[in-house]
């Protein structure tokens, strides 16, 4: 397929009901910082109003989100990221992405800028039920 089709890691999230005890874990145990760069921009009320705290490697964001089971039934969207949580991945060409999991047979919930402002996410399921979601920052080239 397209190179610049290929996802990236970007970040792993954490679904959970205390934010503030898992940013203390990974920050005190796993030595993360703050990100303060490309933080996402939460749609509160749109869909997700959860709190959400945003760490680093340096290199992978890690994303510390309370915990949400009724998103499914505010969204109309049959996968819920805040669940259980999900892994996910950049690229910069979803529109080419999504026609390979058509063509490969994956179904996946299209959440748009739903969640975040600037971001167009998908989200699937892996073989065993795992979440995985791919977005691209709106503002790349799509071509």
């Amino acid at each position: 397929g397209c190179p610049n089709m290929k996802p990236k890691l970007h970040h792993v999230n954490f679904s959970t009901k205390n934010v503030s005890e898992m940013t203390k874990f990974y920050r005190e145990i796993l030595l993360l910082e703050e990100e303060d760069t490309d933080i996402p921009i939460i749609e509160k009320g749109k869909a997700y109003n959860g709190e959400v705290k945003f760490m680093t490697d340096g290199n992978t964001q890690t994303h510390i989100a309370e915990r949400d089971l009724d998103l499914i039934f505010k969204t109309d969207l049959a996968i819920n990221p805040l669940d259980k949580g999900h892994i996910a991945f950049r690229t910069e060409n979803l529109k080419d992405f999504k026609k390979h999991l058509d063509e490969m047979g994956i179904k996946y919930s299209d959440w748009g800028e739903t969640a975040v402002t600037g971001w167009m996410q998908i989200f699937f399921y892996d073989p065993d039920g795992n979440i995985i979601e791919v977005h691209q920052k709106s503002n790349a080239k799509n071509d």
